[in-house]
């Protein structure tokens, strides 16, 4: 019984709860939702087939709730190695996303997109704390950003429902430093809303970024990942 007990403790201890990468299988259900008439958020048409997608999409905060992630987003995961308690995954998100998508015939022409992150929200205040002030240093880079720097083609007759997976190649500038990188992304498209779910891997002395470790942390990956689920709505 004691010998239970103490598993249990120590699987508590270290047990890693870091929230699921993002996933178009649960944003479509998201999407799902949002587009079903009555629902009070980003309408579709109920158009299929080759439903035309030119126009520009504004990033729609109104889709899905943040506490469980199922709103747009867009944040970090490292891996980290903690005092006491071993490897840990570390994810930070904000819903503080903000940006436009412009599709001109079957390809994204543009995209430009903004990150508060100064509103990063993680499961310890100690790391968001430090984050501000040391290593991301969001109080003297309080943005991220990213924009598209070639066409991405679509799929001939994306229809209503149906889902894409893309590679996006363009600028990701975090902590004042602007690299180029390939994002590679899915997409899922309702009537005048979508939904785009993506990552990129992020190195950070690539970005002049000093991993914050400290009393409590020994040691942070080197490399990570930049994550995101965006919703869009067109018009």
């Amino acid at each position: 019984m004691l010998g239970a007990a103490a598993f249990a403790g120590w699987w508590f201890l270290v047990r890693d709860d870091a929230p699921p990468e993002a996933d178009i299988e649960a944003a479509g259900e998201t999407l799902d939702e949002a587009t079903t008439p009555g629902s009070g958020s980003a309408s579709s048409d109920g158009s299929t087939g080759d439903a035309a997608v030119d126009g520009t999409w504004t990033v729609d905060p109104s889709v899905g709730s943040f506490a469980d992630f199922t709103s747009t987003w867009a944040g970090y995961r490292f891996d980290e190695e903690l005092v006491s308690i071993g490897t840990n995954t570390a994810v930070g998100r904000t819903p503080d996303v903000t940006g436009t998508m412009t599709v001109a015939g079957d390809e994204v022409t543009a995209v430009d997109a903004e990150v508060d992150l100064t509103t990063l929200d993680s499961d310890s205040d100690r790391r968001d704390g430090a984050l501000r002030t040391r290593g991301l240093e969001s109080d003297r880079f309080p943005t991220a950003t990213f924009r598209l720097t070639e066409p991405v083609a679509l799929p001939a007759g994306l229809a209503d429902g149906e889902r894409a997976t893309l590679s996006a190649m363009g600028e990701l500038t975090i902590h004042g430093v602007t690299n180029e990188t390939t994002i590679e992304l899915q997409a899922e498209l309702q009537g005048d809303a979508a939904v785009v779910v993506g990552s990129a891997p992020v190195a950070l002395a690539d970005y002049g970024i000093d991993p914050p470790t400290g009393l409590s942390v020994l040691s942070i990956a080197e490399d990570g990942t930049f994550e995101f689920q965006l919703f869009f709505s067109r018009g």
